[in-house]
């Protein structure tokens, strides 16, 4: 019986301390979320007549932004430009469109207003499935109408 209580004191203090201990931590800030333009300036890009385009926001220090580059370029046509903005080479873009992580994707409509965006790595299906839906709405469950993430 001796043991039993000596126990349940023990666990009675620990608890006790516990909670002590978790009341005065503080909790964490919270954080904001990294956030994609919703327009772009056609003309900072090459080939501002394009109907679409892709612009991968990158760096040199990205282990990730190469991958993106890459599955980003597939899509290159007459009517898709893909444009590669390294913050090593172009930070004054960077800056301009608030880029403060990468690799940051977005894709564009002739008029520079952003229909689908992506921030980190992605698969290449989801990427092209993004880009098929923004030119020709309708055609995959979900729009981009909403600036996807």
């Amino acid at each position: 019986m001796v043991r039993i209580l000596t126990v349940a004191g023990a666990m009675v203090i620990a608890l006790v301390v516990s909670w002590f201990l978790r009341r005065r931590q503080n909790d964490a800030p919270t954080q904001g979320g990294f956030e994609l333009p919703v327009q772009l300036d056609r003309n900072d890009f090459a080939s501002p007549e394009a109907p679409w385009l892709v612009v991968v926001f990158t760096s040199a220090a990205c282990g990730t932004c190469n991958d993106v580059v890459s599955k980003a370029e597939v899509l290159s046509s007459h009517d898709v430009v893909v444009v590669r903005v390294d913050y090593t080479t172009d930070a004054q873009m960077h800056a301009r469109y608030k880029i403060e992580a990468v690799p940051a994707l977005v894709v564009a409509d002739a008029v520079g207003v952003v229909k689908a965006g992506f921030l980190g790595p992605i698969k290449a299906q989801d990427l092209w499935a993004a880009v098929a839906e923004c030119r020709e709405p309708g055609s995959l469950p979900g729009s981009c109408q909403n600036h996807g993430n």
